[in-house]
Formats: C-alpha cells, sequence, structure tokens
C-alpha cells in the first residue's frame, strides 16, 4: 500500500485550540467536552458536563464542532483522539483541541483511527511536556508526520475498524445499564437499610490509600495500567492485585474507578487496599458521586491528597450490611468486568490491525472482522 508523507495541518481545514477558561457543569444542556470525555476514537458521554445556550456559543466562537471533527485531548489522558459522531452538538473543555480533516484529502475516520495506533500516540507522548502532567503543545500537533493511502484504501481501512469499535459501544451500553442497577441498589442501600447497626465514620475505616507509581521504564505485558483518565496501556507486571478504587490525585480528580484484577497505578491515580469484606464496592459507589473538584489542594494542577480522603465522612454499614450489599451487587461487577476485558482485547486488536492493513501486510478486502469478532476473541 503506497502512502504519502504529509503533515497534519496540510490535512486539516483548521486545527483550533479550546478557550482557556473552564465552564462550570448545569446538569442539561450542551455537553461539554473534557479530557475523560475524550476516548481513543469515540467520545465517551456517560456522566459527561453540560452547559448553557450561553456559555455553548461563547466556547464555539472559534470554530463549532461538527460531524467527522477530531478532538484531541492534550492532558490527562494526552494523545486520546475522538471523532464527533453525527447528531450531538458540543463544545470544547479546557485542555482539548478541534482537528478538522479536509475530507478532500483524508477520510475522518481512518484520521481518527491512525492518530490512536500505538506508534501515534507514542509520537505524541513523547512530545509531551510539564512537570506533573504531560501536555501536548499546539505547534507540535500542526507539525505532526501523517502518512495516508490512497483515500479509496482510508475507507477500507475504516470500515473494517468501525466493526470492532461497534461491537466496543455496544459492550459500553451495557455497562452504562449494569452501573444504573448498581446505582439503583446503592441508593436503596443507604436509604432504607442503615438501622442502629451503622455509625459515621471517616473513609479511612473502609479502606487503605496508597500512591501509584511511575510506569515509563516497564515493558509492555499482560498488566492494565490505569491514570486519572483511565486505562493507560499494559505492562509486565502489577503494582497490586484485587479489588480496588481507584481515585485520581492530579488531573480529572473526579475520574473515581473501580478495578478487580492486577493493575498497575500511575502516579497521578491512587489505589486502596480494602479493609474490611465487602468494602470495596460499597466505598466505589459512595465516593463515584463526590465532587473531588471541590476539594482540590492544587493552585495550578487540580490535586487531591491522602489526608483528604482519610477524613471523609461517609456513612459506615455493620459488616455483615457490607457483605450482603457486595453479594447483591457481585453478578452485575462479574457482567460489566467481562464486557470491560473484552473491550481491552477489541482494542489491542484493532491497534495490531491498523499497522497491517496500512503497510498492505493484510489485504483489506480478504477480511471478515464480523466473523473475527464473533469466533475468535476468546482465542485471540
Amino acid at each position: 500500500m503506497a502512502c504519502e508523507q504529509v503533515t497534519l495541518q496540510d490535512v486539516c481545514e483548521l486545527i483550533v485550540d479550546c478557550p482557556h477558561t473552564s465552564a462550570k457543569d448545569e446538569g442539561v444542556g450542551y455537553p461539554l467536552i473534557r479530557t475523560p470525555n475524550v476516548g481513543r476514537g469515540r467520545l465517551i458521554l456517560t456522566d459527561v458536563h453540560r452547559v448553557s445556550q450561553d456559555v455553548y456559543e461563547r466556547r464555539v466562537s472559534r470554530a463549532v464542532p461538527r460531524q467527522g471533527d477530531l478532538i484531541l485531548a492534550r492532558e490527562a489522558p494526552a494523545g486520546n483522539v475522538a471523532i464527533v459522531s453525527p447528531g450531538i452538538e458540543v463544545c470544547l473543555g479546557q485542555r482539548t483541541m478541534l482537528l478538522r480533516p479536509d475530507s478532500s484529502f483524508v477520510v475522518p475516520e481512518y484520521l481518527n483511527y491512525y492518530l490512536n495506533a500505538p506508534e501515534q500516540r507514542d509520537r505524541m507522548l513523547r512530545l509531551a511536556n510539564g512537570a506533573t502532567v504531560s501536555h501536548i503543545n499546539v505547534a507540535d500537533i500542526r507539525n505532526m508526520p501523517v502518512q495516508l493511502p490512497s483515500r479509496g484504501e482510508q475507507s477500507k481501512v475504516a470500515e473494517l475498524l468501525n466493526v470492532l469499535d461497534d461491537k466496543i459501544d455496544l459492550n459500553n451500553r451495557l455497562n452504562d445499564y449494569l452501573s444504573q442497577i448498581c446505582d439503583a441498589e446503592f441508593t436503596d442501600f443507604v436509604s432504607n437499610q442503615r438501622d442502629a447497626s451503622w455509625h459515621d465514620g471517616t473513609l479511612n475505616e473502609l479502606v487503605e490509600i496508597r500512591y501509584g507509581k511511575d510506569h515509563k521504564k516497564l515493558a509492555e505485558g499482560p498488566y492494565p495500567v490505569y491514570g486519572s483518565g483511565g486505562f493507560m496501556r499494559s505492562v509486565e507486571k502489577p503494582l497490586s492485585s484485587g479489588e480496588s478504587v481507584l481515585i485520581p490525585r492530579k488531573g480529572s480528580l473526579n475520574n473515581v474507578m473501580y478495578v478487580d484484577e492486577k493493575f498497575w497505578t500511575v502516579d497521578t491515580m491512587f489505589f486502596t487496599i480494602p479493609l474490611k469484606p465487602g468494602a470495596a464496592k460499597y466505598v466505589y459507589q459512595y465516593t463515584k458521586r463526590l465532587d473531588f473538584g471541590t476539594m482540590n489542594s492544587g493552585s495550578a494542577v487540580p490535586s487531591m491528597t491522602t489526608k483528604i480522603l482519610n477524613s471523609l465522612v461517609i456513612p459506615i454499614p455493620s459488616d455483615s450490611a457490607l457483605v450482603s450489599f457486595n453479594k447483591k451487587l457481585q453478578p452485575f461487577f462479574d457482567l460489566f468486568g467481562k464486557n470491560e476485558e473484552e473491550n481491552r482485547r477489541l482494542v489491542s486488536l484493532r491497534d495490531i490491525l491498523l499497522p497491517k492493513l496500512m503497510s498492505g501486510e493484510i489485504d483489506v478486502s480478504k477480511v471478515d472482522l464480523t466473523q473475527l469478532t464473533n469466533n475468535h476473541l476468546a482465542d485471540y
């Protein structure tokens, strides 16, 4: 497959930085795309912040995001790129950038996949700088080299890889539904099942908070690495294992996560060790509802401390109530975890296929990704 080498600014009609002001979540209105909403390929609109018409119009004064535009996260997680889907109106939050592909040169879906491929993400991360949180400069993005096959070949590659993303989207929608069930169970638990055996205590009665560590010197491997923006990569060894609630230390403070596996967290993400059976799911359900942004201890970069977390006041159920609550939620969390694991495999498969499809090593006309995802994913 013959490719032409150009720069990103050569194949984009415009590249626009975000407004350098914050906007509060108003609960209703237009989606405000912040860095946690920029997934690897598609926007993550679950729990997205929303703004009014007036705020929206101010934030789109440079450019109105439209179908086929790409939104790039400049920080936390630096380098993620997502395409704007049909039928949605969004505006840029802080630390993001808008790219509008010139469709006469490049298929937007192909450029989206290209920029999210491991080689290009690594290139962007090498360009990133910053003492505490990596960020990408606009000038570096404009001059980033891009290799383009013919437009027809771009369309074929994008169409094939889109099959994988559709399956990932389906799993994400299923997990949203499972999360809603768990949220309803939690609300019932704290509202209707509290009795005299409960007491008001602090978070450090239920979990021990520990610091993440730098991952850059670790080789690739099977264990997922999480930062304040979510999953980052997989490495050769874990930092911890089992159930844990992950709480951001820097950056996107409200991106609380639950894991039950062997894992690594970077130095911008705390992990926790449950001190009581059943504590992890309860702590996750409780803390994900908190607005950690209002507890920010940083001057420039949003920051969280162990002192703040350990002293958080939280209702403490009895030991038997915790175990009972954990048992009720476990089947939903098991399904959620299976979908997450399948998504990681799908993303890995997509990342392996992309360079092979681009180079012509794999003939796009001979790949049946529908059969591949349905029949062979478990063996991948």
